[in-house]
């Protein structure tokens, strides 16, 4: 896949970032979304690729732009067929309440190299690339920190464990503090919070818990460029969502899968900030209708990690 498509992908996540950032502490989740949406599938008709969503805003019924099965992009007979896993606006409740963290992000890799999958929950395990292949989504989660702390050479009362703060996690809450080891609770943000278990410095060596199975192959595909890991099983809610996976091609509803089965072959992952979080941050508005953005770049085939930093006239451009 041609290096030079990463910065064209920045450029569709600048789009949605500063769309959905007019947004940012007013209340509105959804008006949020839309904007984000709606930069973002307009930016892509300039890119030149024959592209298709495979992990977008939901099923056609239920998006009407960006659904998975969506073709994407300025198609020639020499653009490159690709599948792209997008969340335009993740953390659209951080955005409506002026919260910590929200971006928009793309994953992007060639055809059939991402899991096709339904718009469900999955329960989900990453670890940066000091405990790559020692954990696993089988053991206990007492076991997998100790296998992290272990392979960090540190004591387990200085592991942190990142875990999306939800009902449904109070059991491995309290399982997780038996062992002595830290929480990070955070309120949304299920990429960021598994790109922070591989990213250097983040204080996070664990993440652990259930969260979106669409958010669970793009932070596959992020561990992909950072050398961590990542193992997922879906958590279907009824039958109706078992039904949507079967006519996806998935067949072992208790399946669990490997990074290399979520996200393979050569892989990029582009992020712009909304609001300012740990690893970048957000829109800032200047005089004159300006404003900046904050952008990672990611790409598996080399491990190159880039941060670009923007200054954009607004006035010059349509957002």
């Amino acid at each position: 896949m041609d290096r030079n498509l990463a910065l064209e992908f920045v450029r569709i996540t600048e789009a949605a970032a500063l769309a959905s950032a007019k947004f940012m502490g007013r209340g509105d989740e959804k008006a949020a979304d839309q904007a984000a949406v709606d930069a973002m599938r307009k930016a892509f008709d300039s890119v030149r690729i024959d592209g298709t969503v495979v992990i977008g805003e939901g099923e056609r019924d239920e998006a009407p732009m960006l659904y998975i099965g969506e073709r994407v992009g300025r198609k020639t007979e020499d653009s490159p067929a690709i599948d792209i896993a997008l969340d335009p606006l993740e953390g659209t409740t951080i955005c409506a309440t002026g919260g910590v963290g929200s971006i928009s992000v793309i994953a992007v890799a060639e055809r059939g190299n991402f899991l096709h999958a339904p718009d469900t929950y999955m329960d989900k395990i990453a670890c940066g690339p000091a405990a790559k292949g020692k954990i696993d989504l089988d053991a206990t989660p007492a076991e997998n920190v100790k296998r992290v702390a272990a392979a960090l050479g540190k004591p387990v009362e200085d592991v942190t464990v990142m875990i999306l703060d939800r009902p449904r996690h109070a059991d491995l809450i309290q399982e997780v503090r038996k062992t002595g080891a830290r929480i990070h609770l955070i309120g949304d943000g299920d990429v960021s919070a598994s790109v922070a278990a591989a990213w250097p410095g983040s204080g996070i060596d664990l993440l652990l818990g259930i969260g979106g199975a669409p958010e669970g192959v793009i932070s596959a595909a992020a561990m992909q460029c950072l050398g961590g890991d990542f193992q997922g099983r879906l958590k279907f809610r009824n039958d109706d969502e078992k039904a949507r996976a079967t006519k996806m091609g998935i067949k072992d509803f208790n399946k669990k899968y490997t990074i290399d089965e979520l996200a393979s072959g050569s892989v990029m992952f582009c992020a712009t900030g909304v609001t300012d979080g740990p690893l970048l941050k957000g829109v800032k508005t200047l005089p004159g209708r300006q404003a900046t953005t904050h952008s990672l770049v990611m790409r598996s085939a080399t491990g190159t990690i880039r941060t670009v930093e923007a200054h954009h006239h607004l006035d010059r451009k349509k957002v």
